[in-house]
């Protein structure tokens, strides 16, 4: 059997902690292996040198000493080779969205409302272990669409915008996948919206994030947003 996915959790209200960890352990291919009550206490615990090995942190956005936007920089921008930052899945609420757009520029691999279902939050804390994003519950795809009309105004893309340029190298279908993928479609909707096996759209989406230089699929829908491929309102 595999070692259980190692989870760390991020939260000022000691028993909302406690009601993670008990719905977490009591999955047997999870466990919770350290907490932090801020910020700061996340770091120090999940960087080097003294770092705790995690996979996957559940990270509340506002508390004391150092909030949770400020921590998910800090945690994801000390991963290397060798060892490889845990993913982060930012806890949050509707009147947070702003941070929340914020965390996923910052690293993080998604989002979750903090009043989910619990099955819907081990189902993302497995889904970030496996290297995927959080985007896909009707839920979060109506966070998304409600938290990027805080993004500025479009403004003209340059010749030297990697964004827009990384976009333009798309191909027609990429570029087809890329949309659906914006607008929270699952590969599974997306190979029956395009009548193409999920194999094939699993190769698409790969070659996406990587010539957009995207971690995860969260990444890729965030530049999907600024570059203006997809806004806001769109029919989906």
């Amino acid at each position: 059997m595999n070692d259980p996915v190692r989870v760390a959790l991020v939260d000022d209200q000691q028993l909302v902690r406690a009601g993670f960890r008990m719905v977490i352990d009591s999955q047997p291919d999870l466990t919770v292996v350290a907490e932090a009550g801020d910020g700061a206490q996340a770091v120090a615990a999940l960087t080097p040198p003294a770092s705790t090995a995690v996979d996957v942190v559940l990270m509340d956005v506002r508390m004391p000493t150092m909030d949770g936007l400020t921590a998910t920089a800090q945690i994801t921008a000390a991963g290397t080779p060798e060892r490889p930052a845990p993913r982060v899945i930012v806890l949050t609420t509707f009147d947070l969205d702003e941070y929340v757009l914020a965390a996923i520029r910052a690293g993080a691999s998604g989002f979750l409302l903090k009043d989910a279902p619990p099955e819907e939050m081990l189902a993302a804390i497995r889904t970030v272990h496996h290297g995927d994003a959080v985007i896909a519950p009707s839920s979060t795809r109506r966070l998304l669409e409600h938290l990027v009309t805080a993004l500025p105004p479009d403004e003209p893309g340059t010749p030297t915008d990697p964004a827009r340029l990384a976009v333009a190298e798309l191909t027609e279908r990429e570029r087809e996948v890329f949309v659906l993928m914006a607008r929270g479609r699952s590969n599974t909707e997306i190979g029956r919206d395009l009548f193409v096996a999920e194999a094939t759209v699993k190769t698409h989406v790969g070659r996406i994030l990587a010539k957009l230089g995207a971690r995860d699929r969260v990444q890729a829908v965030v530049t999907a947003y600024e570059t203006g491929l997809v806004r806001p309102g769109d029919p989906s």
